[in-house]
């Protein structure tokens, strides 16, 4: 027997409206925050003090998440951080921090501030939320009581997190996540006993969270990606850049096309420590992105993106990272080897003396080959080829496998590794591959003032990172940069407080 017929049409009417809920593409906004810091984080300040300048800082967030919103953001993302700055003690950062609860609660502090414990900053952020009908990621500092019977209960009696807050369009707390993977300078952090893997649903897209140093690691990073299948990832942090091969844009937006995911990352602005860097990156590439060493203002970047990006026909297919470099018979001679060094690790590098060639140099079990023609090789641009397979051991125990072509800051060969911005030669074609013994790869391309490359590289199935095109822009670097996650040491063994 069939439904009766305005049974039927109410059925479809809910099916539509369901439908009409689900957004294919949303606009996304990140915010670039040069952050009010405090003058001397040596001398614990009262509360309220520390409220003060907290509320400075927000003040500038609110302006740009109400920009966004004019602009018909759905979601914002703000940097880690960026509410009270990064340089403190244990008891210095303690008057910054509110007790955040679970958001099993339920709880939209906008609208009722008096539930829990005073919790201003969660209450001002939720207003900020509620009132412009926008999603709000903010960066803040959690505090959670524990007792003796706890073994790992600090002796101050409680857990500090530096911890990433969500509220929905209706200022309801949706998410809080607390960094794992803490930077080896966080020293007035805890990190949770056991990775948190927070995500949400919305009706533009499935979401999931971590901060800074986490995207180095397989936990919780590389889990939401690939066990979660999240579509996009909400990346607040405090980035230092670190040239030739992980200034934040680079590594970021890499990390997004690696992962095959869409990928917001809010970094803040401070010039004395070479942060910034923020983008909302695709698994194809950059939509947008922002690099200023110049400007010390904050900046607001929003633009559209897919919702599912794994559902769009031209999302990239997986790739065999091996296949092809595996398949060249031929292993280079020693005869051109030397060695240097690129944030702390020692590769292996070779000239490229020849304005067009192939070249390959291994060093343990990788081995990276490339095909290349450069449009003029410029008299002071010097060029290597270079290879990593290591344990990365500084700020961080991660293992590395490492192709990159890339520019030595001068022509003294001692200086290939460090850091620099600027180049004069182009390539016409290029084409990099190594033999990883890894899947998970990250493809960067960095142009002369640390400008990405969007549409003008691909990566093939058989793990060829290509040039599609001449190159617009002088080349800083072409890279292959892989995390061999399972020879990473324990967690437990990372510096952390």
């Amino acid at each position: 027997m069939g439904l009766p017929k305005a049974r039927a049409s109410a059925v479809l009417l809910v099916l539509s409206v369901l439908g009409a809920c689900a957004l294919d593409s949303y606009i996304a906004a990140v915010y670039e925050h040069n952050v009010v810091l405090p003058e001397d984080t040596e001398v614990p300040v009262s509360p309220e003090e520390a409220l003060v300048l907290m509320n400075k800082n927000m003040a500038i967030l609110e302006a740009a998440i109400k920009e966004a919103a004019r602009q018909g953001a759905h979601i914002i993302v703000t940097p880690e951080d960026g509410i009270y700055g990064w340089v403190f003690t244990r008891e210095t950062i303690y008057p910054y921090l509110e007790d955040i609860p679970d958001p099993e609660v339920d709880w939209i502090p906008c609208a009722d501030p008096g539930r829990f414990a005073p919790s201003p900053v969660l209450k001002r952020l939720s207003c900020l939320a509620r009132n412009n009908s926008i999603y709000v990621v903010a960066n803040m500092g959690d505090k959670k009581p524990c007792n003796s019977s706890d073994p790992r209960c600090p002796s101050d009696g409680h857990y500090q997190y530096n911890t990433n807050v969500v509220f929905d369009s209706e200022g309801k707390l949706v998410a809080r996540y607390h960094k794992y993977n803490l930077f080896v300078t966080e020293k007035q952090f805890n990190y949770p006993k056991d990775p948190e893997f927070v995500t949400f649903n919305t009706s533009f897209g499935y979401f999931g969270i971590f901060t800074c140093a986490d995207i180095l690691y397989h936990d919780p990073a590389v889990v939401l990606a690939s066990r979660f299948q999240v579509d996009t990832i909400l990346f607040p942090t405090a980035w230092v850049n670190t040239l030739p091969l992980l200034s934040a844009v680079q590594f970021h937006s890499a990390w997004a096309m690696g992962m095959g995911v869409n990928f917001l990352s809010a970094n803040t602005r401070n010039s004395t420590l070479d942060m910034t860097g923020s983008g909302i990156y695709a698994p194809g590439g950059p939509r947008a992105y922002y690099y200023n060493t110049e400007m010390e203002n904050g900046h607001l970047l929003v633009t559209e993106l897919s919702s599912r990006p794994r559902l769009s026909p031209d999302y990239p297919a997986a790739v065999n990272w091996k296949l092809y470099a595996s398949s060249i018979e031929q292993l280079p001679s020693r005869d051109h080897y030397f060695s240097g060094v690129i944030y702390h690790d020692l590769f292996s590098f070779t000239e490229l003396t020849e304005p067009e060639g192939n070249r390959a140099i291994c060093q343990q079990d990788l081995c990276c080959h490339l095909s290349y023609k450069m449009a003029e090789k410029q008299k002071d641009d010097i060029y290597v080829l270079g290879a990593f397979d290591g344990l990365h051991v500084v700020e961080g125990e991660y293992y590395l496998q490492i192709c990159t072509l890339l520019k030595c800051k001068s022509t003294d060969l001692n200086t290939c590794g460090q850091p620099v911005e600027t180049a004069q030669t182009k390539f016409e074609m290029f084409s990099l591959s190594g033999t990883f013994g890894t899947n998970y790869v990250f493809p960067e391309v960095l142009y002369s003032g640390v400008q990405l490359a969007p549409g003008e590289f691909e990566v093939l199935n058989d793990g060829r990172l290509i040039s599609r095109t001449s190159t617009s822009k002088p080349v800083l670097s072409v890279t292959l940069f892989g995390r061999w996650y399972e020879k990473d040491p324990p967690h437990t063994q990372q510096a952390s407080p």
